[in-house]
Formats: structure tokens, C-alpha cells, sequence
């Protein structure tokens, strides 16, 4: 056990109850996200539809998108955990969730959106590659390191959806070639424009297709 364990017992991040990263009533809480969901981004709705008004008029550059949970307050929390005070110990325990809710993809490895440098200084770590690398390990297939973020721009939880998507096109280039089948691990899905973002970066760089695999999701 790390000292830093010895002197500060671990908490559930969730509700603070001495213990593991996510305690099994946190864990129990969690809303999973259910069919019927839109067969393209994975938003639920009332019925299973093609293309939801979420969706629907967009350019994805990705097949499919599908997340394990509703980002809610309980959910934000956590992963507010996880991204901003350095929770590294909850990844296995989210990967644990994403893979009792979403079904394996086809693939051939797994990669996931990088952090810019400033805020990987500041986490300590990138949480979506963390994520990459457990669900990686539990598919059994490669956690590739394809694409790489140039440039600085205003993180995107603080713009309005309608400028997410100008705010990080071109914000990506590929380091390596990829597999036909990639799967895409990012940590919560709001927009899409990031997952989109990506995937074209991989889709021009080789790939064939792009899947987009999400701990949580934004429901309006």
C-alpha cells in the first residue's frame, strides 16, 4: 500500500464513506444508460431510432457512440474526482461499470482522446487514457497511443454547444497509423464534437472504422 494510504485511508469518491474508490451503493446508483438508445450516438430515448434530434443533420465521423452511465450530479462528482483531484484509483472500478453496461465493440486495439500538456500537468494524469488502458486489459486487445493534441484551446465545458465543435477542429494530428477497427475512450460524451474531432483524425489516417466507447453522458 502507498504511504500516502497509510495516512489517508481511501474514500469512496462518491460519498465520502471510508473504503473503496466507489463503494457498493455508489456503484449500485449509478444510472446505466439502457436501450432503446439512437443507434448512432447512443442518446436515449422513447424508442430505438437511426438518427435522434441529437444527432441527426450532423457530420460523425464515428460509427457509433455508446456510454455506461447518465452524467447526472452523482456521476459529475465522481468524475469530477477522477479528472480534477487526481483519483487515479477510481479507473479500474469505472472501467468495471463501462463493461457491465456496454457491449465489447469489433476491434482491433483501443486508443483514447489525449489531454493537452497543461492540464496533464495539472491532473497528474489523463483519465481517458487511463479508462483506455483498464477496458483495454479487460478486452484483451492493445491500448495504442494514436493521436496527439496541438495547440491550446478554452476547454470545452466552458462554451455553449454550439461552439465545441469549431473549438477543437484541428485540434488533434495522428502519431501512428491505426487498425482498421479502433475504438475511441474518452471520459464523459456531451456534444460528440471531441469524439468527432478524433475520429476523423484516425478515419484519415487509416483507419476504418471509429467506435466511441464513454464512461458517462450527457442527457438533456
Amino acid at each position: 500500500m502507498p504511504l500516502l494510504g497509510l495516512v489517508l485511508p481511501s474514500r469512496c469518491a462518491g460519498c465520502d464513506v471510508p473504503g473503496p474508490a466507489l463503494c457498493g451503493g455508489c456503484h449500485e446508483r449509478l444510472i446505466r444508460l439502457a436501450p432503446p438508445v439512437c443507434e448512432r450516438c447512443g442518446c436515449p430515448g422513447a424508442w430505438p431510432v437511426r438518427r435522434c434530434v441529437e444527432c441527426r443533420g450532423r457530420r460523425l465521423a464515428f460509427l457509433r457512440a455508446r456510454a455506461a452511465i447518465v452524467y447526472d450530479e452523482r456521476a459529475r462528482k465522481i468524475v469530477s474526482a477522477w479528472k480534477e483531484r487526481g483519483r487515479r484509483d477510481l479507473a479500474g472500478a469505472l472501467a468495471d461499470v463501462v463493461v457491465e453496461v456496454v457491449a465489447q465493440p469489433t476491434l482491433d486495439a483501443v486508443t483514447f482522446v489525449p489531454g493537452d500538456a497543461e492540464r496533464t500537468r495539472e491532473r497528474s494524469h489523463v483519465p481517458a487514457e487511463r479508462l483506455a488502458r483498464e477496458l483495454a486489459e479487460r478486452w484483451e486487445v492493445p491500448c495504442l497511443r494514436l493521436l496527439r493534441r496541438v495547440g491550446t484551446a478554452p476547454r470545452q465545458a466552458r462554451l455553449p454547444r454550439a461552439a465545441r465543435g469549431a473549438n477543437v477542429r484541428g485540434a488533434f494530428v495522428a502519431t501512428a497509423r491505426p487498425p482498421p477497427a479502433v475504438v475511441l475512450v474518452d471520459d464523459v460524451y456531451t456534444t460528440g464534437s471531441t469524439a468527432t474531432a478524433c475520429a476523423t483524425v484516425l478515419r484519415r489516417a487509416g483507419a476504418r472504422s471509429v467506435e466511441v466507447v464513454c464512461l458517462a453522458r450527457a442527457v438533456r
